[in-house]
């Protein structure tokens, strides 16, 4: 049913879409500009890796649970320890896409906020990547851990000394699970399905994937969810509108209400 307007009320409004090429561009950027800060940040071995020994120390003064123990679990079989290097290497980059890209065809408004997030959170990532070099645990012998990717495979780096592609010592925050955490909270926020909730999953299980490949150190994420909690705060969420609950192109967001015309009658 289309919708109607009637005397006296206000026009509908539908969110624009913004323009495919300026998005297309502005991803593009991100992403370029996220690939030549980690570049910028290499090199730093000495420092990476007595970075990486106060983390671990501040962690144990914590009293945070060992990574070695989300490790252990992973380490009950060749193949759960593979499906966990696989995660890792290939969930990242095309569920953040896939969010983006659904949202601007269903949820403009909500991919705009989503986008801005994205934007400030990697941001303020690679700021802290360039100031704070820090090695992961899978290379800090101190903690014990297996560089599960190595040994078991699939692994998206090389060695470090030759690798330049990436940037190793880029640990914290993780970008992994600021952009997992943030994908499901927009789609909570975006949709109406009482099984949105489920998305939370998608970090929960990207948390304990980073963890037990020895990739990252729980302060890792809980900095990046600092981060995130910071953007959200600066970043306001849109009005949910008649497009979060019933998809479809032709849906417009309902009319506040009668607007009074020719007051005093």
């Amino acid at each position: 049913m289309n919708a109607r307007t009637e005397p006296g009320e206000a026009e509908p409004v539908t969110p624009a879409r913004p323009p495919i090429v300026r998005e297309l561009l502005l991803v593009a950027g991100l992403f370029l500009v996220y690939k030549l800060g980690r570049q910028l940040a290499a090199g730093h071995t000495g420092e990476a890796l007595r970075n990486a020994h106060d983390v671990w120390h501040v962690e144990r003064l914590l009293r945070l649970p060992g990574e070695g123990s989300v490790q252990a679990l992973l380490l009950h079989g060749d193949t759960l320890v593979e499906v966990a290097n696989t995660y890792y290497a290939t969930v990242h980059f095309p569920a953040t896409l896939a969010f983006l890209v659904w949202l601007y065809l269903r949820r403009p408004a909500h991919y705009v906020w989503a986008r801005r997030v994205l934007a400030a959170v990697t941001g303020a990532a690679l700021v802290l990547h360039l100031l704070v070099p820090l090695a992961p645990p899978r290379m800090l012998a101190a903690t014990g851990l297996v560089d599960t990717a190595r040994v078991y495979g699939p692994s998206v780096y090389g060695p470090p000394q030759t690798d330049h592609l990436s940037n190793q010592f880029a640990a914290m925050p993780s970008l992994h699970f600021a952009w997992a955490l943030m994908v499901a909270i927009g789609l909570v926020v975006a949709t109406r399905s009482r099984w949105r909730w489920l998305w939370l999953l998608h970090p929960l299980l990207t948390l304990l994937v980073i963890v037990g490949t020895a990739n990252h150190y729980w302060l890792d994420a809980i900095v990046a969810g600092a981060l995130l909690a910071l953007a959200l705060t600066l970043v306001h969420i849109p009005r949910r509108t008649a497009t979060s609950a019933a998809p479809g192109p032709r849906a417009l967001v309902p009319a506040e209400g009668p607007v009074l015309v020719g007051a005093g009658r």
